[in-house]
């Protein structure tokens, strides 16, 4: 590994980064309750999808103060639409924390902030260097891709051993003077100049030294083990109506969507026939929606609704007003439903 590189390296990011960085909310103010914010938003989410989602989140709750007070049902609701929803609620619990034994003030050291709910090493790098210039290198996706093909490195970036070879490389290649600047520098530097696909190899700060570029390994630095199988689901909601309400119930357990609103729900291993159907719903005829397709991160869901005017057996279900449902946290899977059925606009 070139000792030369390794000098040059955070020199060479800063630079380009103070030419090509985006201009966005949270760079404008080192509050770490912003970070903090802006780092879980965009988590596993697209900066042009989160964004919105930060600006509503920042406009509704503008201190930790008031996000630890809000109900929880309201918080995801605004979250609704950005799934993995167990960071929503790791965010309320987070902020509770924070306000109940930090006296509202987040820890200023990557240490300490690992030890609040829903905040792992990324986030407290995110947060420690940014807000409170710790030296700190921030390990992610952006981060992998840029070390694995600059320095030649093909242990997979999902192996237990990667997650320390590369932060003791970032460790080394951190700005000991700039680092909230470093970090937010090769994130940026992934994210557009070394993209996954078509990375700008020729006006690359780094084109005489990249491995990736010498050896033509763009397509295969980083390297990535296999994924786990993907979980075919089959969900079929029954949705009763009465007058202009329906009936909904909470999801709770450790399944997905824990805290949201669905449907009375029948779940099958495989597609059911309509004598099936027939045989759970207890009726000849009744109405069927088309198949809705909904892909989560090791699952995917193939769900149909089945429209009825019965009376529900299950006493979890409550009837709710189409105005009250519009309110309530769910599932995109549920929304999109209701808003192709017209019971919400």
């Amino acid at each position: 590994m070139s000792s030369v590189l390794i000098k040059d390296f955070s020199k060479k990011i800063i630079a380009w980064y103070e030419e090509h960085k985006r201009e966005l909310p949270w760079r404008m103010a080192n509050d770490p309750y912003k970070v903090w914010l802006s780092e879980i938003i965009l988590q596993q989410t697209r900066v042009s999808q989160g964004l919105p989602y930060y600006n509503r989140f920042v406009e509704k709750y503008s201190s930790v103060r008031h996000l630890a007070t809000a109900p929880e049902q309201e918080v995801l609701r605004l979250w609704q639409g950005l799934g993995y929803y167990s960071r929503a609620r790791n965010l309320h619990k987070c902020a509770k924390q924070v306000v109940e034994n930090h006296e509202g003030n987040f820890p200023n050291s990557f240490e300490g902030l690992k030890k609040l709910p829903g905040i792992g090493d990324y986030t407290a790098a995110a947060i420690a260097s940014f807000s409170f210039k710790e030296v700190v290198p921030v390990v992610d996706g952006n981060v992998y891709r840029v070390l694995a093909r600059v320095f030649g490195i093909d242990t997979p970036i999902n192996s237990p051993k990667a997650k320390r070879e590369f932060f003791e490389l970032a460790q080394q290649l951190i700005s000991k003077e700039q680092p909230d600047i470093f970090n937010q520098a090769i994130m940026e530097f992934g994210a557009l100049h070394c993209t996954p696909q078509n990375p700008v190899c020729d006006e690359c700060p780094f084109a005489k030294q990249c491995v990736a570029k010498a050896k033509n390994l763009q397509k295969h630095l980083p390297v990535k083990e296999k994924k786990i199988k993907v979980r075919k689901r089959y969900f079929y909601y029954r949705v009763y109506q009465q007058k202009k309400k329906l009936a909904l119930r909470l999801r709770e357990g450790k399944d997905i969507w824990h805290g949201l609103y669905d449907f009375d729900l029948i779940e099958s291993a495989k597609p059911l026939s309509k004598a099936g159907l027939e045989k759970q719903v207890g009726l000849k005829k009744f109405e069927l929606s088309e198949e809705y397709k909904h892909v989560l991160s090791h699952q995917v869901i193939y769900a149909r609704f089945i429209l009825l005017t019965s009376k529900p057996k299950n006493k979890e279900l409550q009837f709710f007003s189409l105005k009250k449902i519009a309110e309530l946290p769910k599932p995109v899977l549920i929304s999109k439903f209701l808003k192709e059925y017209e019971f919400l606009k």
